[in-house]
């Protein structure tokens, strides 16, 4: 590769994303304002889920909340479906990260959640999806391309 294709590659890199963030300013709406509510109302601590790039990016959500004052933890769902799904209590929120709102390992640890009564946050790019359909709240985050060469 020459210098003027990693420059183009990076234009269009960064076009891809700035694209992405501008068309999730259409979507803040009453659903991001009821999802606040939920996590500044819990009297225990947000729980962060999601496998894969969106586990990554939970951790860094989880970090984001603990450090600023929000008791935060983030929970591995594969490891939640053998047990550590015991750690979160009915006080708790969950905010679960899921492009396809159909990931195996977040779908079994549902029943568990729901079964607490716990408030689920799904964040997805799949609004009709099954994690969706069992939240309490949906964001939207859904991109209509992924930056990725």
């Amino acid at each position: 590769m020459e210098e003027k294709d990693f420059i183009e590659q990076a234009r269009k890199v960064l076009k891809i994303e700035a694209d992405a963030v501008s068309a999730l300013i259409d979507r803040v709406d009453q659903n991001l304002v009821k999802a606040i509510d939920i996590i500044y109302s819990c009297t225990g601590r947000t729980v962060v889920t999601g496998m894969g790039k969106s586990g990554i990016i939970g951790k860094k959500i989880a970090a984001t909340l603990a450090s600023t004052g929000t008791p935060a933890l983030f929970l591995n769902p594969a490891e939640g479906g053998h047990g550590d799904v015991g750690m979160v209590t009915r006080h708790d929120v969950v905010i679960a990260l899921s492009n396809s709102g159909e990931t195996d390992e977040i779908i079994r640890i549902l029943s568990v959640l729901k079964r607490l009564d716990i408030k689920l946050i799904a964040m997805t790019g799949s609004t009709g999806s099954t994690l969706a359909k069992a939240s309490d709240v949906v964001l939207d985050v859904s991109v209509r391309e992924e930056a990725c060469p």
